[in-house]
């Protein structure tokens, strides 16, 4: 058995009790767990202040002194506050506890020289300690302190007296049991040399017990690398296997149908950005490879124009092609504008949603059979088994982290070879995050807007400005426009947030008596949900008072305004998805964000990002570091955990970077992960992909 396999119980401070609470709250049952559980931060202990020398600032201050006295101050019936004044000679300050009187005069003793570490406090005029960390200088090597590590605890473990010092004792007696060289390497020497990295085991030991801050960095650095290394080896392999199993059908062949829709059909002239994308798209389609290419484009940007094109090149090649969509309300919309841009070109578009039923499902479907379906555009419905193609070649996936993997994979079977695969996503994912969530899939961006779209202004109000806001709707209602409310939903399931929906659509009924108001949210039937947003489509109703089901989809070129209710509560992706339902005619178009008066200071940065700028990529990158990558939008669909235990994906871009890199050359060097001077990085990947970790990557 492999020495970090054992058993914590038998560690000293631990026993069945703290046991089963680490095993509960943090899933630590072996040394490798315990060892692998890395502090959140340090604090340097090397350095000894002396009281003259302290700031009302310092976070933490370590002093060396005397207990000069102690005074007791009563606190009400069986409680007191025991209070030590401590100095160093240059100055006094107070030691507070309140409670444990008898351990405090068992412990401690006047005219004994301490070393005292806490947290400073001023009351009274005077710097106090509220429960430091006391222990006898006689001794005590500062300098084999070093930097002190903390570790995240969680309430539970706190009432079982597993403080972040109580972990700090519990790992630094592992640390010290673990003889030297018994633990395993994990990168070859050709990475670890070239990258001038410390070896796992000095890492291990120095993340838990570093003397400096360079200890620190160096040992992050080598297991940060590790972990993002063998995430990214996984995703590449992966994708190589899935290349060298599955051929792409060849279409070399640029037909009518696309010449003839490039060069009559247009409905503006094609970006620069667009233009790009085509002709990566053209490559995968001749590699003799399937494509599998994620489109990232904000709202508006010309992504399903780009996807129409390359659909036209799959019919031109004599293939069909099918557009999936995750709402019915999408699909239809996703229709009308195929249909609108084609015109009178022969391309036979049909729509396939849970609507479509009886002699009109099984026309499409026998139409669909027999190849007089061109293109199919549909919800999940195109997944079911009695939905067959007759020669399947190009499957465009619109808002990707709406379909799970193995619903993707379902269209493999619809076609003799897998058919090229086009995602696209409004959501704008930064650079790093791409790699990682969409790691094998080829990433294409549309960074630029099409002419005549005119930038949205954004801007922020406090919800004691209402009556001009409401001013500003009836102006923009007046001159034929639409207007969207949003109301927060935290979970839908919650009632508070409903009834804070309903009566502020009564209000709103009330504030504007003369003009029609729809009203929509995750709790009503698919059906009425459906029938309400075509009633704003259609220009029926002229305020849509929604949660956040409006968030992704429907498009209405004549709504305006879009107001945002209590946008403290709202992370910046959502805020920017929401924003980008107006702005999609050529009218100018507002973005209202409603606050309360007192906001945080992330907050108010979230706000202010959101009104300096409309990219989307920037807007991702700014809510990647704020948020962290697991509460992103679609992260958690997406099949890649992020419950890495080091590293930091918004941080660690860099380091990132050099995983990628580094995976890439070991797949490119060793294919088929069948030679020996690589088997070390097999093996270990395999341990990973048997442990509790979910590395399954995107189909």
């Amino acid at each position: 058995m492999n020495i970090l396999d054992q058993d914590i119980m038998y560690l000293p401070g631990v026993g069945p009790h703290r046991k089963e609470i680490l095993g509960k709250e943090l899933n630590i049952q072996s040394w490798r767990d315990l060892i692998e559980y890395f502090p959140y931060k340090y604090v340097d202990r090397s350095r000894i202040y002396t009281i003259r020398e302290m700031t009302g600032d310092m976070p933490f201050v370590q002093l060396k002194g005397k207990i000069l006295r102690f005074e007791e101050f009563e606190l009400g019936p069986r409680k007191k506050r025991i209070v030590a004044h401590f100095s160093d000679g240059t100055g006094i300050v107070d030691i507070v506890w309140f409670n444990g009187g008898k351990y405090i005069y068992d412990h401690y003793k006047t005219g004994v020289d301490y070393i005292l570490f806490g947290r400073p406090t001023i009351y009274a005029g005077r710097y106090q300690f509220a429960h430091p960390d006391i222990q006898p200088a006689d001794g005590l090597e500062l300098s084999s302190m070093g930097m002190q590590p903390y570790y995240i605890t969680t309430e539970r473990m706190k009432k079982s007296g597993l403080m972040s010092h109580n972990v700090e004792k519990i790992t630094k007696n592992l640390v010290e049991r673990i003889p030297q060289g018994s633990i395993a390497e994990t990168l070859p020497p050709f990475i670890t040399s070239r990258l001038h990295l410390m070896g796992r085991e000095e890492a291990l030991r120095k993340i838990h017990y570093p003397k400096d801050v360079r200890d620190v960095q160096n040992a992050q650095a080598r297991l940060k690398f590790e972990e993002l290394f063998y995430v990214q080896l996984n995703i590449l392999r992966y994708a190589s296997d899935h290349r060298r199993k599955y051929r792409g059908c060849v279409m070399r062949h640029v037909g009518q149908l696309f010449n003839g829709f490039y060069f009559n059909h247009l409905p503006f002239p094609l970006t620069n950005a667009q233009k790009r994308v085509m002709h990566e798209i053209r490559a995968d389609l001749v590699s003799g490879l399937q494509m599998n290419r994620l489109l990232q484009g904000d709202v508006g940007s010309g992504k399903t124009l780009v996807a129409l094109m390359a659909m036209l090149l799959a019919i031109d090649n004599g293939y069909q092609a099918c557009l999936m969509a995750p709402t019915e309300i999408l699909a239809e919309q996703h229709l009308q504008t195929l249909r609108g841009f084609l015109g009178n070109l022969p391309v036979r578009v049909e729509l396939l949603t849970g609507i479509v039923k009886g002699k009109r499902r099984k026309e499409v479907l026998d139409a669909l059979l027999s190849g007089e379906v061109n293109i199919l555009v549909g919800t999940h419905a195109v997944l079911e088994d009695n939905v067959q193609f007759r020669r399947l070649g190009m499957a465009v996936i619109d808002e990707q982290h709406r379909f799970g993997v193995a619903q993707r994979a379902k269209l493999w079977g619809k076609s003799e070879n897998p058919p090229h695969v086009l995602v696209m996503t409004a959501t704008p994912i930064p650079r790093t995050l791409a790699m990682t969530i969409y790691g094998d899939l080829d990433v294409s961006i549309i960074d630029e807007l099409p002419p005549g779209r005119k930038p949205i202004r954004t801007v922020h109000r406090y919800d004691t400005q209402m009556p001009s806001i409401y001013q500003g709707i009836r102006q923009q209602v007046a001159e034929g426009r639409q207007v969207y409310i949003v109301f927060p939903v935290i979970k839908e399931s919650e009632k508070s947030d409903l009834k804070n929906l309903e009566e502020g659509f009564a209000t709103l009924t009330e504030v504007f008596p003369n003009l029609k108001l729809g009203k929509v949210h995750g709790k009503m039937k698919s059906a009425d949900k459906e029938a309400e947003m075509l009633r704003f489509v259609s220009g029926e109703t002229q305020i849509l008072v929604a949660t956040t089901v409006i968030e992704v989809g429907v498009n209405v070129p004549n709504a305006t305004v879009m107001i945002i209710l209590d946008a403290q509560r709202f992370g910046l992706s959502q805020l920017h998805q929401l924003r980008g339902r107006v702005g999609r005619g050529g009218s100018q178009s507002y973005c209202v964000l409603v606050t309360t008066t007192k906001l945080s200071d992330d907050t108010k940065k979230r706000i202010d990002i959101m009104c300096e700028t409309n990219d989307g990529f920037q807007i991702a990158e700014a809510d990647l570091k704020l948020r962290g990558p697991g509460d992103l939008e679609g992260t958690q669909q997406s099949g890649i955990a992020f419950d890495l235990k080091i590293a930091d994906i918004a941080r660690d871009g860099q380091l990132v970077q050099l995983a990628r890199e580094e995976a890439a050359k070991i797949i490119q060097a060793d294919p088929k992960c069948d030679k020996a001077e690589y088997q070390l990085l097999w093996n270990r990947l395999k341990e990973l992909r048997k442990s509790n970790i979910n590395w399954s990557a995107i189909s």
